[in-house]
């Protein structure tokens, strides 16, 4: 078994395998060289240097798992079942893709100094001294990272503005009425949110928008999305999707023989939404390896087909996402969004099909169950703050 890719995809499929029983030889590969490690503390602990690293808790040694670190996969030889890498060329039985994704850059800011992306170890090493020095930062995004770093950059006391192109932030993930109230967190916080703010130019130490507007940036955050890496699998016959992802199957394999994918680098076909989901989050990058495994292992077929979830820590709000919406879904709100706490749910023919919660731990975890189960609910009752989501069905 050989996986490409040492995130947590990689890293919990390496987990997977060896937890459901396959005691033949596994290998991953990862192109940094550090210690596999999670994501999420890079724009919290380890940016604000409340912690060295975020390396997972797993010892490979005792799993008998082979990792090769600071080795860059460069292409996939199907006919000769061989990965090629910096090193050489690798042979698999079995291969999991689970490369991840990679920050999207901001056109013209290559040797730009000053600016900076936040996606590995090394990015967030490399901005924790510009916290320290208190900069005045201009983060490029109003979407989940770039929140969640203006926050990190307000707690170290730098001066911060947010500058976004659409007429709201998280518009690529949520409807302007629901994106309103946070954006009152921003001022609250005194991060500066220039919202219809395109940037025409960064030049050294200034960013200059498309109206002439100079901000001045002793560092620049981009933060303006992420997409697969998948680059390297070009005329390897995995068939790719429009936005470069690997077009996976509900058992999460590829268009290839004993090719599976997982993680941000791959999408799936969801019969719960109807629609193929290319999730970029943490939790699907902890289930989907099961999955795998288990596909890989066994003898009945397991489908993937989960009620995505993601979290956010922003602004003092804990911020937190489960399911899928359309913008037809109806949406019912509970609780009052100028309040520290309250929860927007979206209905489709009657069925909780996802819901934002700010502050209120609970609904999601009973709204998270509810959609699971496919359960009807009573739009009025929703709508009650005080009501507890399971006491809200219809059915």
């Amino acid at each position: 078994m050989v996986v490409a890719g040492a995130g947590m995809a990689g890293v919990q499929t390496a987990v997977a395998l060896r937890e459901q029983g396959f005691r033949g030889r596994v290998t991953v590969i990862g192109a940094e060289p550090h210690q596999p490690y999670d994501r999420p503390p890079l724009s919290k602990a380890v940016l604000l240097g409340k912690a060295e690293d975020s390396a997972f808790d797993v010892d490979f040694e005792a799993l008998g798992v082979e990792l090769r670190l600071g080795c860059e996969v460069h292409g996939l030889r199907p006919a000769a079942r061989e990965l090629d890498t910096e090193t050489g060329p690798v042979p698999y039985d079995v291969l999991v893709l689970a490369t991840g994704a990679e920050p999207i850059t901001l056109p013209g800011t290559d040797g730009v100094p000053g600016v900076h992306l936040l996606r590995t170890l090394d990015d967030a090493e490399r901005l924790r001294p510009v916290l320290a020095r208190q900069h005045d930062i201009v983060v490029v995004g109003a979407g989940w990272i770039g929140a969640e770093f203006a926050t990190a950059a307000r707690e170290a006391g730098c001066a911060v503005t947010v500058v976004e192109a659409a007429d709201h932030p998280l518009a690529g993930a949520l409807p302007a009425e629901v994106a309103a109230p946070m954006a009152a967190w921003y001022a609250d916080s005194g991060t500066l949110l220039r919202t219809h703010a395109r940037v025409e130019r960064v030049e050294p130490g200034v960013v200059v928008l498309a109206d002439g507007t100079r901000l001045p940036a002793d560092a620049v955050v981009v933060g303006i999305g992420a997409r697969p890496a998948t680059g390297w699998l070009a005329g390897s016959g995995v068939e790719l999707g429009a936005h470069g992802e690997v077009l996976a199957d509900a058992r999460l394999r590829t268009s290839l023989p004993d090719v599976y994918a997982v993680g941000d680098c791959a999408s799936f076909p969801s019969a719960r939404y109807g629609e193929r989901l290319l999730v970029h989050h943490w939790d699907n990058a902890l289930q989907g390896p099961r999955t795998v495994a288990a596909n890989i292992l066994g003898e009945t077929p397991a489908v993937y087909d989960p009620v995505p979830y993601f979290w956010s820590e922003q602004f003092g709000r804990f911020v937190q996402y489960a399911g899928h919406h359309a913008a037809a879904d109806r949406m019912v709100w509970r609780g009052d969004p100028a309040g520290p706490s309250w929860t927007v749910c979206w209905l489709r023919e009657g069925r909780l099909v996802a819901l934002l919660a700010v502050g209120r731990p609970r609904d999601l975890a009973q709204g998270r169950r509810l959609i699971e189960a496919g359960r009807h609910m009573d739009a009025e009752a929703l709508s009650d703050p005080a009501r507890p989501l399971k006491g809200a069905t219809a059915d």
